[in-house]
């Protein structure tokens, strides 16, 4: 796996020529524009925004987030709110389902000041999240997971239990409220089904609080979010934050069902060519399902974008070229439909668009970032070496 160089005022000289590929860049100025979108839908709704930061893992990523200043955070992993913490982060919704092995972990956060949520769907977790805050005499917030799609976890709002479960959570006072994820909204190919998905988004999340504030249980927060739905969602009456994190990057998953254009995505990884096989229709490059990951997310969609879109370096798509194969360090592009083969000489430079953005970025232990608005007839410059804080 590349290293990124370390950043000094000598690698700001730098091109995507010059580092060793393959590797992962950030176009700063179009993640900044993704990130004011979703805030400014956020602000007409008239709810909280708390960002997912399981898809850039990075702290300069955040800080661009709110003014440079720690905001409200999703996370999907300890050691990511760990990192987080570390980095000024109090507010911090850990949204993976709890096991018990992992709280002394959360107690040590709390300890240290960080409001640190965590989810349950389960009498069997509630108890042990109650019996460990009476243990350390310390309230763990929780959150009840509710299932309004995709059925990974989660109850439905009509569950049995979720009265039950917030039963035994408020009297160990760790309940904080209800969470879903409308994960079925990434295959809602079309507008009206995305706004259907945020309302039924909105309607699973607002009727879970209601069968619980009508048992006599507060609710303090009632947490809704994914990319797709945040940004096609028209009222959250009911709800007090939205999540999203896809939506910094972008990817050719969320483009091929309208939700941003393909010159909206900020992430790449950049690749040499190392070798041609003119009887296959092949290009070899250096970066495999490794620079890449195997994600396969548009296999699904109108258009396949095989292992992603090829771009030079500048960012201008090279039409008809595709990766459309991947061992663990090589990577294949073919052209569409027989399309004749561009001449990419041994040593070309080239970016992938990826399909997942956050599996992509997990590939790459940081980014290196240009900014596409300072345009030169040479090749783009690095402006800064961002590391990822967590995953290595």
């Amino acid at each position: 796996m590349n290293n990124p160089a370390p950043a000094t005022s000598a690698s700001a000289a730098w091109t995507l020529a010059d580092p060793d590929t393959p590797f992962a860049v950030v176009d700063v100025h179009k993640m900044r524009r993704n990130i004011e979108r979703l805030a400014a839908r956020a602000d007409r709704l008239g709810v909280a925004l708390r960002p997912h930061v399981k898809t850039a893992k990075s702290l300069d990523v955040a800080a661009l987030l709110h003014h440079g200043t720690p905001c409200p955070v999703t996370v999907s992993t300890l050691a990511e709110a760990e990192a987080f913490a570390d980095g000024g982060y109090t507010d911090i919704t850990y949204a993976v389902g709890i096991a018990p092995h992992k709280l002394p972990r959360v107690l040590k956060l709390l300890r240290r000041g960080v409001t640190l949520r965590i989810l349950l769907d389960s009498t069997e977790q509630a108890e042990f999240v109650a019996q460990a805050s009476h243990e350390a005499g310390l309230a763990v917030p929780a959150q009840i997971e509710i299932d309004c799609d995709g059925h990974r976890g989660g109850l439905k709002p009509d569950a049995p239990k979720l009265v039950e479960i917030g039963r035994i959570l408020h009297d160990a006072g760790c309940l904080d409220g209800v969470l879903t994820h409308a994960g079925e909204s990434y295959f809602a190919y079309t507008g009206e089904e995305q706004r259907l998905a945020a309302k039924n988004e909105r309607d699973t999340a607002v009727v879970a609080a209601e069968r619980l504030r009508a048992a006599g249980l507060p609710v303090a927060t009632v947490s809704v979010g994914s990319t797709p739905s945040a940004h096609a969602a028209e009222d959250l009456t009911g709800v007090t934050e939205l999540r999203a994190g896809n939506y910094v990057f972008f990817d050719l998953v969320m483009a091929g069902i309208g939700v941003c254009r393909i010159e909206d995505i900020a992430l790449s990884v950049v690749v040499t060519v190392i070798g041609h096989r003119p009887e296959y229709g092949w290009i070899v490059t250096d970066g495999g399902w490794t620079a890449m990951s195997r994600d396969r997310g548009t296999a699904v969609q109108a258009q396949d974008q095989g292992y992603g879109l090829v771009t030079d370096l500048d960012g201008t798509l090279i039409p008809d070229l595709v990766m459309t194969a991947a061992s663990q360090e090589h990577g294949t592009l073919t052209t569409r439909d027989g399309a004749r083969l561009p001449d990419l000489p041994v040593g070309t430079r080239l970016r992938i668009l990826p399909n997942h953005a956050c599996a992509t970025a997990a590939q790459h232990q940081g980014y290196h970032v240009i900014d596409s608005t300072r345009t030169t007839n040479t090749t783009p410059a690095i402006q800064d070496i961002w590391q990822r804080v967590t995953g290595w």
